[in-house]
C-alpha cells in the first residue's frame, strides 16, 4: 500500500496540472524543482555547515561540508545528489545530507557536480571521482578519517556513487570503504525492468518518460549507455567493489535496477544489503518535511554505517 504522506505529495503534484518534463524544456525541469524550505524543513543544526571549492577536472566544484557535533576525526561520506543529472544540486540535498550527517556521526561532503546538456556524460562522474580523490586526500583539515571513507547519493547521484566505487577500483584508490544507494538507476540502456515499464512506469513522482528524457540529455552519444562508467549494473567485474547498503522503494519504477545491483554484487562476493521500503516513491528522500519516513530511512543509513565503519 502506497504510504499516505507519499499519496498526499502525490496528490499535490497532480494537482498543479504540469505538463510532462518531454514536453518542456531543461530550463522549465529546473524551475520546477521543490522549494527547500517546502520540501526540506527548518535546517538540521549540526556543529558547523561550510560552503566552498575544491579542484574539479575542468575548473572550480562548489562542495557543502557538514560537520557533526563530537570530536573527530570523523568517517567521511562524499554525498552526490539526485535530478537525472539534468536538474537538482546541493540544495536539494540540503537535509538529506544533515540527516546523515547526525544520525552517523560523519562528516557529509555534497558535491556540486556539472549537470547536463551543457556537461554532458562523462563529466558528472568524472567531477564526483575527483571530489571523492580531493576528500581523501584532505581528510585530516575536514576532521575526518580516510580509511573510513564513504560514497553516497539518491537516484542519479546513487549512480555515480555506484560509478565512483568502479572507478577508484578500477584507478588505484582512494580506498571506499563502503557506498549507500538511494534508490539507484544503474542501468541506462533499454534493458526493461518490470516497475519501469509496466507497474510504476506512470503516476508516481518520476516516470519512464521522465527517466528517457533524463537519459536523453545525459547521454549525447546513445551507443556509450551500456559503458561501466554509465550504467554500473552492467560492469564486466563487481568484485573488489565497496560493500553497500542499496535503499528501494516499492512504488519506484527504478526499484527492479536497485535490486538487479543487489543481486549483481553479492554474486561477485561483494557484501551487499538491500532495504526495502515498499511504500514509498521514487524521490522522497528530497522531501523530509513532507514525508517522515525520510527521517527513518535516515536514521537507518547512520545504524548501518555505524556498524560498518566500526569493524
Amino acid at each position: 500500500m502506497l504510504d499516505h504522506e507519499a499519496a498526499a505529495l502525490l496528490a499535490a503534484i497532480t494537482e498543479q496540472n504540469l505538463p510532462p518534463l518531454a514536453e518542456g524544456s531543461v530550463a522549465d525541469a529546473r524551475l520546477r524543482v521543490p522549494d527547500p524550505s517546502f520540501a526540506q524543513g527548518p535546517p538540521l543544526p549540526l556543529a558547523a555547515v561550510v560552503d566552498r571549492a575544491i579542484p574539479g577536472p575542468a575548473g572550480e566544484l562548489p562542495v557543502r561540508i557538514y560537520t557533526p557535533e563530537g570530536d573527530g576525526p570523523f568517517p567521511l561520506v562524499v554525498y552526490f545528489h539526485g535530478g537525472g543529472f539534468v536538474i537538482g544540486s546541493i540544495a536539494t540535498a540540503d537535509q538529506g545530507c544533515r540527516l546523515i550527517a547526525r544520525e552517523a556521526g560523519a562528516v557529509v561532503i555534497s558535491v556540486g557536480y556539472r549537470l547536463a546538456p551543457e556537461h554532458p556524460y562523462p563529466a558528472a562522474p568524472e567531477d564526483c571521482y575527483a571530489a571523492v580523490k580531493w576528500v581523501a586526500a584532505h581528510a585530516p583539515e575536514l576532521a575526518g578519517d580516510p580509511q573510513r571513507l564513504v560514497v553516497a547519493g539518491d537516484s542519479a547521484g546513487a549512480n555515480l556513487a555506484a560509478v565512483v566505487s568502479i572507478m577508484a577500483r578500477d584507478r588505484g584508490g582512494p580506498e571506499i570503504a563502503h557506498q549507500v544507494l538511494l534508490y539507484p538507476n544503474v542501468d541506462l540502456t533499454n534493458n526493461e525492468y518490470p516497475s519501469k515499464d509496466v507497474e510504476n512506469a506512470k503516476g508516481y513522482m518520476l516516470e519512464k518518460e521522465d527517466i528517457d528524457w533524463f537519459y536523453s540529455h545525459y547521454l549525447t552519444d546513445p551507443a556509450r549507455a551500456g559503458e561501466a562508467y554509465a550504467s554500473p549494473l552492467l560492469a564486466t567485474s563487481h568484485a573488489g567493489l565497496p560493500a553497500a547498503t542499496v535503499i528501494t522503494a516499492g512504488f519506484d519504477p527504478l526499484r527492479d535496477e536497485g535490486a538487479a545491483y543487489v543481486d549483481a554484487l553479492q554474486g561477485s562476493g561483494v557484501p551487499a544489503e538491500h532495504l526495502s521500503y515498499p511504500s514509498l516513491i521514487h524521490g522522497f528522500y528530497w522531501f523530509p518535511a513532507l514525508i517522515t519516513e525520510a527521517h527513518g530511512v535516515a536514521a537507518e543509513i547512520g545504524r548501518r554505517l555505524r556498524s560498518a565503519l566500526s569493524n
